[in-house]
């Protein structure tokens, strides 16, 4: 008996879904907004009002997000190209410092959340040394950045290296503090990652 009745039930309710699946829901007929006056007097509203019945609504829509959407990326860019420091490196060496982990985490997050921005990372080096050994070191410093972030899970295609050795110096000055600020590698955010 009690078989029965639970295999009533089931049946039931399969019909009960399958009888409200099937109901078709009738709309109201879409009544066109009532149009208001236009002043003969004043040409440019009759113009504009003309333009805008000429055109459907979807293109004008379409229109204002894809350049609202150009807008926001190139915003973004900028934006986010603010939010990324300098890291900074020792005297002669290539090794990320533990001061720079929190950047890079920044720079990988950044990658990670913008799918269409990709990074190049600049080599740079103090004026002490051949211009010769400055290029290597400037590369060995982007590079070591670069498996940094490889490490953070980020694509090797969403990054590139350049080295300019000591040929883009930030201060001239010829003290510690000076060369301690040209030793670094340095991000520039560019669309067209993947």
């Amino acid at each position: 008996m009690r078989r029965l009745f639970f295999a009533a039930l089931i049946i039931l309710g399969m019909v009960s879904i399958i009888g409200c699946s099937q109901r078709k829901i009738a709309h109201a007929p879409e009544q066109p907004a009532a149009q208001p006056e236009i002043k003969i007097e004043d040409k440019k509203t009759t113009t504009d009002s003309m333009a805008a019945k000429e055109l459907p609504k979807e293109s004008i829509i379409e229109r204002q997000i894809t350049k609202a959407q150009t807008a926001d990326a190139q915003a973004s860019v900028k934006e986010l190209q603010t939010r990324i420091r300098d890291i900074h490196f020792d005297f002669d060496r290539y090794d990320i410092r533990d001061e720079a982990k929190p950047v890079m985490k920044e720079v990988a997050s950044i990658l990670s959340k913008n799918k269409g921005i990709k990074v190049i990372i600049e080599g740079h080096c103090d004026d002490r040394g051949t211009n010769e050994y400055n290029l290597g070191l400037g590369d060995r410093r982007a590079i070591s950045t670069k498996e940094y972030l490889l490490s953070l899970g980020i694509p090797s295609g969403k990054i590139e290296t350049i080295s300019y050795g000591e040929e883009k110096s930030l201060c001239t000055e010829q003290s510690e503090e000076c060369w301690a600020k040209n030793r670094r590698a340095h991000f520039v955010l560019v669309e067209g990652g993947k």
